[in-house]
């Protein structure tokens, strides 16, 4: 009698644990659920706005299907600091400057402002130079790619083959082991550099413009007023930082673990974009004589090979350094200035590429690059190769 009561008390005990688990599991689902949805709706909204602003700076004066472009915007401020000589590419920026500041403030908001540094800073420097040198071959960074798109340009979709290629082979590195050194928890100081370097030289701007170079022609010479690109951006820092925007990542978590969440954010750019351009009677499908592109096909693809590639390598695409960098990354800060150098380098050596252009006659002259431009994405690969190989473990590589 005694044990089957025993059995009895133990019976409706194990029951309601495991009706609790269950009960306790569902809510799990449910809050998780929840939390996914959540975090969808927020990089799509991002998008949609990202698509809108890149829309109303264009309109405002910003070249076309270049409402934003970090490699183009961070060129022209190397240009403009004298740090290359190219007269129609010199111009500061205030995108650039609002997204970081925007990032920087956000970062205060939410609490998530954490200075950290020391992963191979060297590397990084080096991989976010030939990142650069890749975006310039193309003419555009991974959202001016996708903004390119929306405004009808095809030669784009070819960047786009060449983009996911290069975060196929990055993966292919990843699956291996590839790491670089892990950062540490940082001073104040270094987690506010590119802040603190971006405030300055909004100040410098504003109290002594002269000290710049800017364009008289050229794409250096279009742009949006001052204040409202600087207020744009500031918003759209914000957003990007919240919902963790980035090009690379949506396409590599895509592949990588079936997770199409940030990917939804620039499907939302795309479509906004181009229901915009249609609307505003901007949009022109095809392949010759698009805004500052040109149709040399193999290098559209190879200099964005090159960006997707190394983007992988460095954990994000470079608007997602610039945002990282202004929530307190260090190594971050190091990658966007490699880029500005690349930037540079890129304009003082002829390596970027030279938009397609119509002769006297009214026909096309394909743009591309010149032999220095391809030397230098071959060594890209070659120095990418490197990075890959020397900083995966070997026991992953013999998997």
């Amino acid at each position: 009698m005694i044990r089957l009561q025993l059995f009895s008390i133990g019976t409706i005990c194990w029951t309601k644990i495991v009706f609790y688990r269950m009960i306790y599991e569902q809510n799990v689902k449910r809050e998780r659920s929840f939390v996914m949805k959540k975090e969808n709706w927020l990089v799509i909204i991002a998008g949609v706005l990202v698509g809108v602003a890149a829309l109303v700076l264009t309109k405002l004066g910003n070249p076309a299907n270049m409402g934003f472009c970090i490699a183009c915007f961070e060129r022209d401020i190397a240009g403009a600091v004298g740090l290359h000589s190219a007269a129609k590419v010199q111009y500061v920026r205030p995108e650039i400057i609002g997204l970081v500041l925007g990032a920087f403030i956000m970062a205060l908001a939410g609490k998530e402002f954490r200075p950290q540094a020391g992963s191979s800073p060297a590397t990084r420097f080096v991989l976010g130079a030939f990142v650069m040198i890749g975006a310039l071959v193309f003419l555009g960074c991974p959202l001016r790619m996708v903004l390119r798109m929306g405004g009808g340009d095809l030669n784009a979709l070819v960047g786009l083959a060449g983009f996911v290629i290069g975060i196929l082979i990055g993966i292919v590195f990843l699956k291996r082991g590839f790491g670089l050194k892990r950062s540490y928890p940082a001073k104040l100081v270094e987690g506010t550099t590119l802040p603190v370097v971006m405030f300055v030289l909004l100040v410098l701007v504003l109290a002594v413009p002269a000290i710049f170079h800017a364009s008289e022609a050229g794409p250096g010479s279009m742009h949006a007023p001052a204040i409202v690109s600087l207020l744009i951006a500031l918003v759209v820092g914000a957003l990007a930082q919240k919902s963790r925007l980035c090009m690379v990542g949506g396409i590599r978590d895509s592949i990588l673990v079936k997770d199409n969440h940030l990917l939804y954010g620039f499907i939302a750019i795309f479509v906004t974009v181009f229901i915009g351009n249609l609307a505003l009677g901007s949009f022109k499908l095809g392949f010759d004589l698009q805004p500052i592109a040109h149709s040399s096909h193999l290098w559209n693809l190879l200099g964005m090979v090159l960006v997707g590639w190394g983007s992988v390598l460095l954990g994000g695409c470079p608007l997602r350094q610039l945002i990282l960098a202004g929530s307190g990354n260090g190594d971050s800060a190091v990658t966007v200035f490699g880029m500005i150098v690349g930037a540079a380098f890129a304009h003082n050596f002829a390596l970027a590429g030279n938009p397609d252009s119509a002769n006297d006659a009214g026909e096309v002259v394909v743009g591309g690059i010149a032999n220095a431009g391809k030397v230098a994405v071959v060594i890209g690969f070659v120095v990418l190769l490197a990075i890959s190989l020397l900083n995966s473990r070997k026991e992953a590589a013999k998997v």
